[in-house]
């Protein structure tokens, strides 16, 4: 009800905290709730910025903006992982079937992340 009542604006844990009299961890766990349950049970997705905290927006470019760059951190993460890990234990075993086939996925799932976080929408619709 805080997040509502804060619309358009938004709060940080430590606002959301002090609005609701709950603990750091209850606020963690509301907003875990809201992210797996009720945003999808009552259309009103939830975003975050370090700039404007917790929120629902009403503009649909600032949920493009939030996925983008929840899309943006997971290139980073799957890149890093394939560049320190994936590849070296491929090219280090060649014969190894299970690095190679993680390696064709996670250049897959690389690729698919790099499209979504450059905004390579389909056209139309």
């Amino acid at each position: 009800m805080a997040l509502m009542e804060a619309r358009p604006a938004g709060l940080t844990t430590r606002q959301l905290v002090a609005a609701t009299v709950m603990s750091p961890y209850q606020v963690r766990k509301g907003i875990l709730w809201i992210k797996e349950v009720a945003a999808r049970e009552h259309l009103t997705p939830l975003v975050y910025t370090a700039k404007g905290g917790y929120r629902f927006p009403a503009d649909s470019a600032d949920w493009v903006a939030y996925e983008k760059a929840q899309f943006a951190a997971a290139l980073t993460r799957i890149s890093r992982l394939l560049d320190g890990t994936i590849t070296p234990h491929a090219m280090k075993y060649p014969d190894d079937r299970w690095a190679h086939f993680v390696l064709a996925q996670a250049t897959s799932l690389q690729s698919t992340l790099d499209m979504l976080t450059n905004g390579h929408a389909p056209v139309g619709g």
